[in-house]
């Protein structure tokens, strides 16, 4: 699994002008699901996501995660981040999961979120999508759970 993930002071998703899921303070998350992604995969990304600490403390310092910082987290599906444009300039989508079972694991990692506690709000799964956000920061961070050494 891949997700780009923004520290923000408030983010919200929009389909076909109805809002879908809006948070204030806390982590936007856009997170593609690889064709080769397990529960493994889904597990690693809540976890991280859950304790990623980007937050100030008191000294300023990124010490907190998102539910020391009484933040919430949007997550939006973008299977564009597993595009690959090595070859070309058109990117080939090979490398993401098809979108029945991509739709599950990201709803596994949005169970495991709030699992932990946190307020998990949500885009629209295959829907043309428009994400609002005002960057805390900015702070961005890349996730690939493929990528653990």
């Amino acid at each position: 699994m891949r997700a780009v993930v923004q520290r923000v002071r408030e983010a919200s998703v929009t389909v076909a002008d109805r809002t879908t899921g809006a948070i204030g303070h806390g982590l936007l998350v856009l997170l593609s699901v690889g064709h080769d992604d397990t529960a493994t995969d889904a597990g690693y990304m809540t976890d991280k996501l859950a304790g990623l600490r980007i937050f100030p403390d008191e000294a300023a310092r990124m010490n907190r995660d998102v539910a020391q910082a009484g933040g919430a987290i949007l997550l939006v599906s973008q299977f564009t981040l597993h595009g690959d444009v090595r070859r070309g300039k058109r990117p080939a989508f090979t490398a993401a999961m098809e979108p029945v079972a991509a739709a599950q694991m990201i709803d596994a990692v949005a169970v495991g979120l709030r699992a932990a506690g946190l307020q998990v709000a949500e885009g629209e799964f295959g829907a043309d999508m428009q994400v609002h956000s005002c960057n805390d920061g900015p702070v961005t961070i890349l996730l690939d759970s493929k990528k653990l050494f």
